[in-house]
């Protein structure tokens, strides 16, 4: 059995001050036991960053100017849908089952991305921000 990737949404900046959003996977997974007792599973550390667990409830018909993560995140949806749409014009809906990491930190003109929610219920989102953007997290879609 080959070993599982997880795919997410990436936003980040290039080298002109641009947010751009690309598809990237989280790999590496090994099947080994994961706790004491418990069957072997897929697993991956992907990092060890100090985290700060917020949750953020979008309601419906909220639309966010333009504005920058205030921190590199990972956003995952819990319920409804929302949007992000970045500088270069691409627009990504996520909902439940999706995965974002937020990394639009330093654009041109602090411009980063705009979000709204989509459809006529609240989207709740949980946030784990961290200090510093990962070392492993790609930085641009060739990365």
């Amino acid at each position: 059995m080959a070993s599982p990737t997880i795919p997410y949404w990436r936003v980040w900046v290039d080298n002109d001050g641009i947010s751009r959003q690309s598809r990237h996977a989280l790999e590496g997974h090994e099947f080994a036991n994961f706790a004491a007792g418990a069957a072997p599973l897929w697993s991956a550390r992907h990092g060890t960053e100090t985290t700060t667990l917020i949750t953020l409830v979008l309601p419906a018909g909220g639309i966010y100017d333009w504005h920058e993560n205030p921190k590199p995140q990972w956003i995952v949806p819990l319920q409804g849908s929302w949007a992000v749409e970045t500088m270069d014009g691409q627009t990504v809906t996520m909902g439940p089952g999706d995965l974002s990491f937020g990394g639009d930190q330093g654009t041109r003109a602090g411009r980063g991305h705009r979000s709204w929610t989509v459809g006529s219920e609240d989207a709740m989102l949980l946030l784990l921000q961290v200090e510093t953007s990962p070392s492993w997290a790609p930085l641009s879609n060739g990365g």
